[in-house]
């Protein structure tokens, strides 16, 4: 399988991770059975390194079904996202549509992906936010010309979707390396540990990402470092992180935070890279 430079995120996702590939790949073993990412997002890395094989899970349905509809029905997708308006009016019509359950309990696998598709690159910052009820919530970006369609990205993901052997899951992060043996690497990129209080983003799906939920990965980490499973962790460099990930091998790099609603938060911050192995 060749691999192929125009495979890289379809959506802009926070947390995203293109501008530390250049860090990630240092840590990439070079042979790996199967990898496995159970928090996939925006899938930068796993576009970056394109494995053969791969276990890719999100909690998040939307973003789920957008990547299986990629790789199952790319052509309807490109055609449905071609019917969209870069019109504020157009894109409240678009967005209130997961209020009513009766709309969108009528809307196709496809149209719902070009929905999602749609709203990410027409809102403001290109930010996927729901709120407690698992409603996107982002306000209108008023951007000149988006690149709605996005036609060769997604056929090259597509592309590539086809010719590997990924698989996706929908669910918890637990459930996303069920069944791991030997030999897979796992890339763990949950939600961030907020640095401050109003730093606090957790709302790419309803429920949040709160310190239970973080001490719960580092528990999961710990399994598969008794099993011998590698696994590398992306997370900010807080001081509650850094002491429950002491005993691994830790990493501080520098970070670009570009999503802010605050313009005088955006810059660069303190991240960490965990990992079990040297």
């Amino acid at each position: 399988m060749k691999y192929n430079r125009l495979v890289t995120p379809v959506l802009k996702w926070v947390g995203g991770k293109r501008q530390l590939l250049s860090e990630i790949r240092k840590y990439i073993p070079k042979k790996i059975t199967t990898y496995y990412e159970p928090f996939i997002g925006g899938g930068a890395v796993l576009f970056d390194i394109q494995p053969k094989q791969a276990i890719v899970n999100d909690i998040n349905k939307e973003l789920i079904n957008l990547y299986e509809v990629i790789k199952d029905n790319v052509d309807s997708l490109i055609e449905d996202l071609r019917k969209h308006k870069n019109e504020a009016d157009y894109f409240y019509k678009i967005r209130v549509a997961d209020r009513d359950k009766k709309v969108y309990l009528n809307l196709s696998k496809v149209e719902r992906a070009s929905r999602v598709h749609y709203l990410n690159k027409t809102c403001y910052n290109g930010l996927f936010r729901v709120n407690q009820a698992g409603q996107f919530n982002s306000p209108f970006g008023r951007y000149n010309n988006p690149n709605i369609t996005n036609e060769i990205t997604l056929r090259a993901v597509s592309k590539y979707f086809n010719d590997a052997n990924i698989i996706f899951k929908c669910g918890d992060f637990e459930e996303g390396v069920k069944g791991i043996r030997k030999g897979a690497f796992v890339y763990f990129d949950s939600p961030y540990d907020p640095v401050s209080d109003s730093s606090n983003f957790t709302g790419y799906a309803k429920g949040g990402f709160d310190r239970n939920e973080q001490i719960r990965l580092k528990k999961l980490c710990d399994k598969l470092d008794n099993k011998g499973i590698k696994f590398l962790l992306s997370n900010s460099a807080t001081d509650f992180i850094l002491e429950l990930y002491k005993d691994y091998n830790i990493e501080i790099i520098k970070a670009k935070r570009t999503i802010n609603s605050n313009a005088d938060k955006r810059g660069e911050v303190d991240e960490v890279l965990v990992r079990n192995y040297e």
